[in-house]
C-alpha cells in the first residue's frame, strides 16, 4: 500500500477551545449528519467516557455521538479464550473470544446508521478499542458497509510485542499478531487513519540509577508491551506500539492512559486534550 508516515511533532498542552458551531463541522460533505462510536478500552464501561463524549457535543449533536454499551463485567467473557490451545500457544485469533465486543459494536453502527440515514461515522477507540475497532472492520463489516471513514485511537496497543525478548508478553495470547497480519497499518484506503498517543511518563529499567519508582515500575509494563523499558509513554501504553504506519501520528505531552488512576494528570478525553485532536474527526472530502 502506497502510503507513507505522517508524523506530528509532539504538542504540549493545554490549548485554545475552538467555537465552531455542531451545524457545520457535524454534517458531512453530502449533508448527512457525522456520528461518533467510542469503543472502550480494557477493563473501561461506558460511563468511563461521559466527559469524553460530553466534550464532543461542541463539534457534534449529542444524539450522534455513542459510546459501545459494555460494562466492566463483560470483560471477563475474554476468559473463554483460556479453553482453546491457540491461547496457551500464543496462537489466539480474536473470534470467538471477543465475539461478544464485535456484537456490541455491531448493534451500535447498526443503530447509528438507521438514525442518520447513513451518515458516516467516525470511531473514537480508546486502548484495547483499538485493535478491536480494527477487528470489527476486517471481520464483521467492511469500512463501506459500516459506513466508517475515519478511524482514530487513542493510547491503543497495536504493535504486537516482539517474540524473542525476555519480559515481553503478549498479553492478547496472539490476537494482535493476527490483527497486525490481516490488517497491518493504514490498512483501508477509504478510511483516515489518525494515531493519538500521551508522552506522560518516560519508563526506566530497574537498575537505572536515579530512576523514580514510578518510572521502573511505568518500565516494566512497557517493556511487556514493546520489549523495552527505556521508552515513553501514556502511562501504559509506549507510543512506539501505539501509532500505525501509514497513519497521522500525534504524540501528546502530558496525557495519561486512562480515566481511572490519573490522579491530578490529564487524560485524552478531558476538553483541553480533546482540541488537540478533535479536528481529525472530519475527513477532508478527497
Amino acid at each position: 500500500m502506497a502510503r507513507t508516515d505522517r508524523v506530528l511533532a509532539s504538542k504540549k498542552c493545554p490549548s485554545r477551545r475552538r467555537s465552531v458551531p455542531a451545524r457545520v463541522q457535524g454534517t458531512s460533505q453530502s449533508g448527512r449528519q457525522r456520528s461518533v462510536i467510542i469503543l472502550p478500552g480494557l477493563g473501561n464501561n461506558a460511563a468511563d467516557y461521559a466527559d469524553l463524549a460530553a466534550n464532543l457535543h461542541g463539534d457534534f449533536q449529542p444524539s450522534n455521538v455513542h459510546v459501545v454499551d459494555v460494562a466492566r463485567v463483560d470483560w471477563l467473557r475474554n476468559a473463554a479464550g483460556l479453553l482453546d490451545r491457540n491461547y496457551w500457544a500464543g496462537t489466539l485469533k480474536p473470534r470467538p473470544t471477543v465475539d461478544w465486543y464485535l456484537n456490541k459494536v455491531k448493534a451500535k453502527v447498526d443503530l447509528v446508521k438507521e438514525s442518520t440515514g447513513g451518515g458516516p461515522i467516525s470511531f473514537v477507540a480508546h486502548s484495547a478499542g483499538g485493535w478491536l475497532g480494527r477487528t470489527y472492520l476486517v471481520t464483521v463489516e467492511s469500512p463501506e458497509d459500516a459506513g466508517v471513514d475515519c478511524f482514530l485511537s487513542l493510547g491503543s496497543p497495536h504493535t504486537p510485542p516482539p517474540k524473542d525478548v525476555p519480559g515481553a508478553i503478549d498479553q492478547t495470547r496472539g490476537i494482535l499478531t493476527w490483527v497486525n497480519a490481516e490488517t497491518p497499518g493504514a490498512f483501508h484506503e477509504g478510511v483516515k487513519y489518525v494515531t493519538v498517543c500521551g508522552q506522560c511518563i518516560r519508563g526506566r529499567r530497574f537498575d537505572a540509577e536515579g530512576a523514580t519508582f514510578e518510572e521502573k515500575i511505568t518500565g516494566q509494563g512497557y517493556k511487556q508491551v514493546c520489549g523495552s523499558a527505556d521508552a515513553s509513554g501514556d502511562g501504559i501504553v509506549p507510543s512506539r506500539a501505539a501509532h500505525l504506519s501509514g497513519a497521522l501520528q500525534i504524540n501528546l505531552e502530558g496525557v495519561y492512559h486512562s480515566p481511572i488512576g490519573r490522579g491530578e494528570r490529564k487524560w485524552y478525553g478531558d476538553a483541553v486534550i480533546v482540541d488537540e485532536w478533535l479536528e481529525h474527526l472530519h475527513p477532508k472530502k478527497k
